[in-house]
């Protein structure tokens, strides 16, 4: 980490790194002197002010060439970003192309290997734990990832931001408030008495992790929330609400076009959505929409999305990069619809005055696998019914098979 950089930034997907630089860009455009965070409020109007940089910024380096914003240049002296891959090659793909936008605003990247071996989070680790200590403020994506909870236990900054990993971020505040362990709403246990014992091995880790999301008051430490999802914090959590200023300001707006798009989930993958079900519920909005084209999330098969093509004749779009700059950037149709999922809420901020119509489908409980875990019906129906400005399709318009 570079000596001015006082804030460390960790990701592990497109859109966390995306929401890293929707953070950055509300963080440089706070106005010094503005009203502090409100905690326990689910929705503030307006940018909300934070203490800005941890330290104050060292000699701005020079305007990165073919951008016009003033403060893209200076981002760089407080922030460095460090990637952690995953190993699917279409998050990779992904992750490269947000981390060169990333460095187009004048921020510090790393790519940082984490996996693809037994010793490669180890290895990882120590590479990264001088700069970890060193931090006057760290930023995390994924509260859930074993790997950032291991990395919390090195942190010694009194300030942690954790932005958003799609719909986990409802979870993540819910589980916090309720002081329950921090697990994924879609996993179920299992794994048997291997399984019990790595859950054993690794609690100590997760409870320190569960702490240091959950400071008590009087600590010093201060934790921040920066959503789109409809949460409520609690304790010495605060809220900031990412309304998606950095993509409009830098994207579209769109052209648009007379068709309907469909979003894919990967609901199916993590063994949610019965596969058959899911593809006829495709099917059905595609024919009551006239939809053209299948937005496919980075997680969905090669084959699934096949079966999808050659059942219902949509194009696939496999997105470069996270939809809501695809949206953004167009052209797009004037109605999307998806199944509950992060874009129902993201997208609604992203398209903001564009005429776009947003739309989701309720998932039918006759859907769900029976390996879903008692959680999924709750959590979707939970994610439909506190999106904003979207267009609620009820369950039946997309009907099971049989």
């Amino acid at each position: 980490m570079t000596p001015s950089a006082s804030t460390l930034a960790f990701v592990e997907s497109p859109v966390q790194l995306l929401n890293v630089l929707e953070w950055a860009h509300a963080e440089a455009a706070c106005a010094p002197g503005s009203a502090p965070l409100l905690g326990a409020v689910p929705r503030q109007p307006g940018p909300l002010a934070t203490r800005g940089p941890a330290t104050a910024p060292a000699a701005p380096r020079p305007e990165p060439a073919g951008r016009g914003a003033a403060g893209a240049a200076r981002a760089a002296s407080w922030l460095r970003i460090v990637v952690l891959p995953p190993t699917d090659p279409m998050s990779r793909g992904q992750l490269r192309r947000m981390a060169g936008l990333a460095r187009d605003e004048g921020h510090e990247v790393g790519w940082q290997e984490a996996r693809g071996g037994r010793l490669a989070p180890l290895k990882a680790l120590a590479a990264l734990a001088r700069d970890v200590r060193a931090a006057r403020r760290v930023v995390v994506g994924d509260p859930f990832s074993r790997y950032v909870q291991l990395l919390l236990t090195l942190v010694r900054a009194e300030e942690l931001v954790v932005v958003d990993d799609g719909t986990a971020t409802m979870e993540f505040v819910a589980q916090t408030a309720r002081g329950e362990r921090l697990v994924r709403w879609h996993r179920v246990g299992g794994g048997g008495l291997p399984g019990r014992i790595r859950e054993l091995a690794y609690a100590p880790v997760s409870a320190t992790a569960r702490r240091r999301f959950t400071p008590a008051a009087g600590t010093g430490r201060r934790v921040e929330v920066f959503s789109s999802m409809p949460v409520t914090v609690h304790g010495a959590m605060a809220l900031r609400v990412n309304d998606f200023a950095w993509t409009r300001s830098r994207f579209g707006p769109p052209r648009l076009t007379k068709g309907t798009d469909l979003v894919g989930t990967s609901l199916v993958e993590t063994g949610v959505v019965d596969p058959d079900r899911y593809l006829d519920a495709v099917r059905a909005l595609t024919l009551e929409h006239g939809a053209t084209r299948y937005f496919a999330h980075r997680r969905e098969s090669p084959e699934k999305l096949r079966a999808l093509s050659e059942t219902t004749g949509l194009e696939i779009v496999r997105p470069d990069l996270p939809l809501e700059l695809i949206a953004r950037r167009g052209p797009v149709g004037r109605t999307i619809v998806s199944f509950p999922s992060t874009v129902v809420h993201t997208l609604p901020y992203a398209l903001t005055g564009t005429g776009v119509t947003v739309a989701v489908c309720d998932v039918d409980p006759a859907w769900l696998t029976g390996s879903a875990s008692p959680r999924a019906r709750s959590f979707l129906t939970g994610v439909t019914e506190t999106a904003r400005d979207v267009h609620r399709l009820p369950a039946q318009t997309a009907p099971a098979a049989g």
